[in-house]
């Protein structure tokens, strides 16, 4: 693969994953620590839906890295009337082949959009295993998303300053796709103990 598919469909269907997984988070689950060491439950939920509003910034010709993080919303409902604006931001489909940069480097906006891709399937993974629902997405899904994080998000950029992404862990033999993309961001699953790297 040397040129990204079109990522707009398995956007759609990892962020409706991510927001069955949001939907199922309790009031109690809310200050659970998280693998990524510096948020929370809650904090997680609102950094998933930054990501979605960055994914949207990118189409509307924003800086991404003026969009904060951390948005000042954890509900699943804002996070899918973000996907869905982010979808309909990008129905066009000029801007699948425009350069955008972004903070792992400067990519056509498929590659872009892939790797929000990436982040929705990674933090619902991080949900997933802290609130104890199935870490594991729709493999049709993932394969395509684990290919393309290889391909735009190589091992060797990892010591570049700045590049969102701790280097690449070797997965565990019975690791799922959805951890084994987790891995490749930098996530380690060892005996069920879960650290985290550098997150994104």
């Amino acid at each position: 693969m040397t040129e990204p598919i079109d990522p707009r469909p398995v956007f759609a269907a990892a962020s409706a994953w991510v927001a069955d997984l949001m939907q199922n988070v309790t009031d109690d689950m809310l200050t659970r620590p998280t693998p990524c060491a510096e948020f929370d439950v809650k904090t997680l939920c609102a950094h998933l839906i930054a990501t979605a509003q960055r994914a949207a910034g990118l189409a509307d010709g924003i800086d991404i890295l003026t969009i904060n993080p951390i948005a000042d919303t954890w509900h699943v409902a804002d996070y899918t009337a973000t996907v869905r604006r982010t979808l309909d931001l990008w129905s066009d489909d000029q801007k699948l082949t425009e350069t955008v940069v972004v903070p792992w480097g400067t990519v056509p906006g498929a590659g872009a959009l892939w790797g929000y891709v990436n982040e929705a399937l990674v933090h619902g993974w991080d949900l997933a295993v802290t609130t104890g629902q199935d870490p594991e997405a729709d493999p049709a899904i993932v394969a395509p998303a684990l290919a393309v994080a290889q391909l735009f998000i190589p091992a060797e950029i990892r010591e570049i300053p700045g590049v969102p992404f701790a280097p690449v862990v070797p997965p565990r033999e019975e690791a799922g796709l959805t951890e084994q993309l987790a891995n490749w961001t930098g996530r380690q699953s060892r005996s069920g103990v879960l650290q985290s790297g550098i997150v994104s």
